[in-house]
């Protein structure tokens, strides 16, 4: 067994997105090699409807996939295809792009006006760039769950892991995706496959991943005594830890647990055009796509 050493600890970015939906970035729009074959990931986490009630109105996709999974409030979604559906509290909605969909997701507050979920891109091979567009929407009874002795708990929601595989099949990275909890003060090993890129989001509690600092938390400005400072919230960390090659990572989490996403997946190693939602190989792609949806071409028509 090798431990994966830690390449970087970050803090996800206040990022303004969609109609103005305000979001957290963790990666995303940078080097396209550094976590193939993902290309981005927000959490987008609000109390205040105000937030993100604009949501994501209609905008293209090509090239690659969007992943959403859901923590509270919903996200209706719909297409050019006609498919529509709405995702709620543990729901996770896999879409292949592939040749090209319009689509807009528009998330909605839950009883207390809270909304939270992620988005994470995947990117395609050029082999799969231009297949057919698909959905594989998975509800959260679907998604199967396992606890060991220790207390650690894991969603798993694509992939193997402890015994059980996720719902989501036939993805070109062959990625697994987890989400995983740690009661306080446990230290935790858990196995990757050498051959992936990973990372670990930090999304709750805190915890130190070993050969990482540890998370340092939100910067916040707060009222305290009538005056506003600055203090390092805990509460929903949003870290990202990114990872070396190795076949394990280590967790120690801290006095009040620890909650984070495990992500990993086989890299493309291709050439990435990339402009906004659409991901090609060439230039030259990028611009035909371009044109596409300039002159009404941009949806394939089904065989």
């Amino acid at each position: 067994m090798s431990l994966r050493p830690t390449l970087e600890t970050r803090a996800a970015q206040p990022t303004l997105e969609g109609a103005g939906v305000k979001l957290h970035r963790a990666f995303g729009f940078q080097d396209p090699s550094e976590l193939d074959p993902f290309l981005l990931f927000d959490d987008f986490r609000n109390e205040h409807p105000r937030d993100f009630e604009k949501g994501f109105p209609w905008h293209p996709h090509r090239g690659i996939e969007t992943i959403t999974y859901v923590l509270a409030g919903t996200v209706d979604h719909a297409d050019s295809l006609g498919n529509d559906g709405s995702l709620g509290a543990g729901d996770v909605q896999w879409m292949t792009a592939g040749s090209g969909i319009l689509h807009q997701e528009m998330p909605h507050g839950n009883a207390r006006g809270q909304m939270h979920g992620f988005q994470l891109w995947g990117n395609l091979p050029a082999a799969q760039k231009m297949t057919a567009p698909r959905y594989q929407d998975v509800t959260a009874a679907d998604i199967p769950e396992v606890t060991d002795d220790d207390g650690v708990h894991v969603r798993i929601i694509t992939g193997a892991f402890w015994g059980k595989t996720g719902p989501v099949d036939g993805i070109a990275a062959d990625p697994q995706y987890l989400d995983i909890s740690v009661p306080a003060g446990v230290k935790k090993t858990f196995r990757i496959d050498t051959y992936r890129r990973a990372f670990a989001y930090v999304f709750e509690g805190a915890g130190a991943f070993a050969d990482a600092s540890a998370p340092t938390g939100v910067l916040l400005e707060k009222e305290v005594g009538g005056q506003e400072v600055n203090i390092r919230d805990m509460s929903g960390d949003r870290t990202l830890i990114r990872f070396g090659t190795g076949d394990e990572v280590t967790v120690q989490a801290g006095e009040n647990g620890l909650r984070f996403l495990l992500i990993s997946g086989a890299p493309i190693d291709e050439p990435v055009a990339w402009h906004g939602p659409i991901v090609m190989n060439t230039q030259a792609e990028l611009q035909q796509a371009m044109r596409d949806l300039q002159n009404g071409t941009f949806i394939k028509p089904a065989h």
